[in-house]
């Protein structure tokens, strides 16, 4: 069973900086996406940012201008990079790595970490 170790986070002054990353164990077939979302106190889930293997990216409005995301060649980790961080950056972020285990795989599943802690002071 694959799974997503997630490193980076932690206490951030206001306007630092913030790396996330996060590796797959395993191989699979094909990885459609990989991302990272974030969850503040009391709130839903959002996206941050995605990539695909060809390199096509989507950030949240609150981030862009903010974040860089980038996949490895191996397609096993996602890394994200913020800038100029802001106490709305705070919450808990996860990983997502959309993959398909096999080539006769019914289709793609979503994996996802266990989350990192993120908090910027006001």
């Amino acid at each position: 069973q694959e799974r997503l170790v997630e490193s980076g986070g932690g206490f951030v002054q206001p306007g630092g900086s913030l790396k996330l990353s996060c590796t797959r164990s395993g191989s699979v077939f094909s990885v459609k996406r990989m991302g990272w979302y974030r969850q503040a106190q009391g709130k839903e889930r959002d996206l941050v940012a995605t990539i695909t293997p060809r390199g096509d990216t989507i950030s949240a409005d609150s981030v862009k201008g903010r974040v860089t995301i980038s996949m490895d060649n191996a397609k096993t980790t996602v890394t994200l990079q913020l800038n100029h961080l802001k106490p709305e950056d705070t919450g808990v972020y996860y990983c997502l790595q959309e993959i398909m285990y096999y080539k006769f795989s019914t289709g793609y599943v979503e994996l996802w970490g266990q989350g990192t802690a993120v908090a910027v002071p006001s």
